[in-house]
């Protein structure tokens, strides 16, 4: 199967109005070469060509002749290729395109559909009545395949949790794999406890909406085994140590890890790469009630390990601790794992660029060299050995978060790699999973990181059937 053209995208169109791509340094000479009216409508608006400034140039009867887009001179540190996503909500209607040398009009055009982008569950949808002819030699059904895939991710995390507690996401699993003609299994409830998922229970049992585990499989079994684990909180109160109110209004994004799993597994799946592909989710909410787990309890776990709670909100390494270690089980090639982790991670890098850990020095080599090829970066954060101490329990095996403030993206990666043995690669990302301020490309709100980093890792290293 391979994602049909966007429909915000076309083949060809005569008629299309010219996109110009201007840097302050190259504006003069771009507008000499539209001239006419536009060009002098222009300089007697002194328009400038800052990086993401759309400028609308008309004809002399007033119908619109050409479009600036503001890019970075190339001497600039820092590009964004996003930029044409300030297009579509600055255009008229109509269909354009690109007249200008573009760096990578392959990310031109993605970034054109991601900032098209719109959440309209709630509200009169708008009508998208801005086309963009494909630019020539790049891929459309890619393309799409690219855009659908963060749509997908893009919209589980803005539902709210009204919308999209732990039954809800199932189905979302469940509609994914039937899609792709899978089945989806799950295991909610009490069910839990009898196979083997102590924690994944405990963390959601004193909500209303059953704690459970849901996966399904997809491709060849004798194809190299791939597996997505995406942490899937729906909403996440913080348990008896209570958020407060700020830190908990965005807590619907507590998902954002299982949707960004989704997101990758979309990709990979449309495109028909040559994998065995897993993906695991543990759907919970962490609410609060006379059930719910205690600071100070000590869980057991599939990996036999035995957990003491040293503050339950932080309960998504919890359920990704059995999720991981049933992963883990059938020795998977490559094994991912994505989650709104931890504050810390924040504090570190930032909301836009999620840390990654791994021991596997030419997979963190080939993330690092792809993720600003596909303009989804991340950046490796070491697996400390020595602070293993810091997650030390006098009376059960672990605690599973660390004594003192110190280094808890590490520590809580720590806890994770105690469930992975058997994988022959591993690698655990702490997505933010959401845009706090809109830029080009970037709608404010839910974001699906690290999905399609993982989807350009799987197609470069094991291509299609």
């Amino acid at each position: 199967m391979s994602a049909s053209l966007h429909p915000l995208l076309v083949a060809s169109d005569p008629n299309a109005v010219p996109i110009h791509p201007a840097s302050p340094a190259t504006l003069e000479a771009v507008l000499k070469r539209i001239g006419g009216t536009a060009a002098a409508f222009a300089k007697a608006r002194r328009l400038e060509a800052t990086p993401g400034a759309v400028h609308v140039l008309p004809t002399a009867d007033g119908a619109v002749a050409a479009i600036i887009l503001g890019i970075e001179d190339d001497e600039a540190g820092h590009r964004d290729p996003f930029l044409a996503g300030a297009l579509p909500g600055a255009l008229p209607p109509g269909t354009y395109r690109f007249a200008g040398p573009l760096r990578d009009p392959a990310l031109a055009a993605l970034g054109f559909l991601l900032g098209a982008y719109r959440f309209d569950r709630y509200r009169k949808p708008k009508e998208q009545a801005v086309r963009l002819v494909l630019p020539e030699g790049v891929d459309g059904a890619e393309v799409s395949r690219l855009a659908e895939g963060v749509r997908i991710g893009r919209d589980l995390v803005n539902t709210p949790t009204s919308d999209l507690g732990p039954a809800a996401l199932e189905q979302a699993v469940r509609d994914l794999a039937a899609r792709f003609g899978c089945e989806a299994r799950s295991v909610v409830g009490d069910d839990l406890l009898e196979a083997g998922f102590p924690m994944v229970h405990a963390v959601g049992r004193a909500a209303t909406d059953a704690p459970r585990i849901v996966e399904f499989s997809w491709g060849r079994p004798d194809a190299p085994k791939v597996t997505l684990v995406g942490k899937g909180v729906c909403f996440d109160t913080g348990g008896l140590n209570i958020k407060p109110d700020s830190a908990m209004l965005l807590m619907k994004k507590d998902m954002g890890g299982a949707a960004a799993a989704l997101a990758a597994a979309f990709m990979i799946m449309d495109a028909g790469l040559n994998v065995r592909l897993r993906v695991i989710v543990p759907a919970v909410e962490n609410a609060i009630a006379g059930n719910a787990f205690r600071p100070g309890d000590v869980l057991s776990s599939r990996k036999g390990l035995t957990v003491e709670i040293g503050n339950t909100d932080a309960e998504g390494r919890l359920i990704l601790g059995d999720a991981l270690a049933l992963a883990d089980e059938e020795a998977p090639d490559l094994l991912i794992d994505y989650a709104t982790l931890t504050g810390a991670a924040r504090v570190a890098l930032g909301p836009d660029l999620p840390p990654f850990f791994t021991t596997d020095d030419a997979l963190a080599a080939d993330l690092e060299r792809l993720g600003p090829a596909v303009a989804d970066p991340v950046w490796r954060l070491p697996l400390w050995g020595p602070y293993d101490k810091l997650l030390a329990s006098k009376i059960a095996d672990v605690n599973h978060v660390s004594s003192g403030g110190h280094a808890g993206a590490i520590t809580a990666a720590l806890f994770l790699r105690r469930f992975v043995e058997k994988a022959a690669s591993y690698a655990h990302f702490d997505v933010f999973a959401w845009v706090p301020s809109a830029r080009p490309g970037r709608p404010e709100g839910g974001e699906a990181q690290a999905a399609r980093l993982t989807y350009a890792l799987v197609r470069e290293r094991y291509g299609r059937a």
